[in-house]
């Protein structure tokens, strides 16, 4: 694994639990991770911000567990093939490299300020193109966008990292006033679609915390694997938990 080096190691406010405090060690690679890296990065339970890797080591909770769908296993629910039919007739799907400009900086701002994910405190009501190019497309590694269109409209992009045997789901954005189409959801069964035809075993969906309004619909994904006090454990269905299948062949 290529080594890496802590930039930024400080108690802060945590961004998924009110009142908690979160400690996010930022650390950037040595060189840009190939493929075979970053699977081993996010095995280990890593996330990526812009050029920076991150794992959760906060003093007092552990709130935070890395989820996965195995994807040769994942069947969609009555619920998630309607969100798909429902998107595949509405949206357009343009699957490239990451691109930063007016259109998807102001997206971002848009989705952040109606999801309730930025307050007056934050003092950002905007978003420039500079800032979302270092959250989103400035990379330590190879990414990917899938971007959904209504016509000529933008109104959703979401980032993807990409290593040998797995698509890791990095942040996504859309416009508000298609809440009702389940964009985030739909976007993530689409990368699913793709990890499939990419012949990938694993779709990483980022963190999981059970409080979180804004992550905790990830459970829904079944089954599927969250990264529990250093081991990766799978939940069925019916929501029992056994340790994975690699978790198995290590013991």
């Amino acid at each position: 694994m290529v080594a890496t080096f802590i930039v930024y190691d400080e108690l802060d406010r945590c961004p998924y639990l009110a009142g908690h405090v979160a400690r996010l060690p930022l650390r950037v690679p040595a060189r840009p991770l190939t493929r075979s890296e970053v699977d081993a990065a996010l095995a280990a339970g890593d996330r990526r911000q812009g050029v920076f890797l991150y794992r959760p080591s906060c003093p007092a909770c552990q709130a935070c567990e890395p989820i996965r769908i195995p994807v040769a296993e994942f069947a969609p629910s009555a619920t998630h093939r309607r969100t798909l039919r429902a998107g595949d007739a509405k949206f357009r799907l343009e699957v490239g490299r990451p691109v930063a400009d007016d259109d998807r900086a102001a997206l971002y701002a848009r989705h952040k300020w109606g999801r309730g994910l930025t307050t007056a405190e934050d003092n950002d009501e905007t978003t420039d193109v500079e800032t979302y190019a270092a959250f989103l497309v400035e990379t330590c590694c190879e990414s990917v966008e899938f971007a959904l269109y209504d016509g000529d409209k933008l109104v959703s992009v979401a980032v993807a990292d990409r290593g040998d045997r797995s698509l890791s789901a990095v942040y996504c954005c859309f416009d508000p006033d298609y809440e009702r189409y389940s964009p985030g959801t739909y976007t993530i069964l689409k990368q699913w679609q793709y990890c499939a035809s990419e012949g990938l075993e694993h779709l990483y969906l980022g963190l999981y915390v059970a409080d979180s309004a804004h992550l905790s619909y990830k459970a829904t994904f079944r089954p599927h694997e969250r990264r529990i006090e250093g081991s990766w454990r799978r939940f069925d269905r019916s929501g029992s938990s056994t340790p994975s299948d690699d978790e198995a062949r290590a013991s």
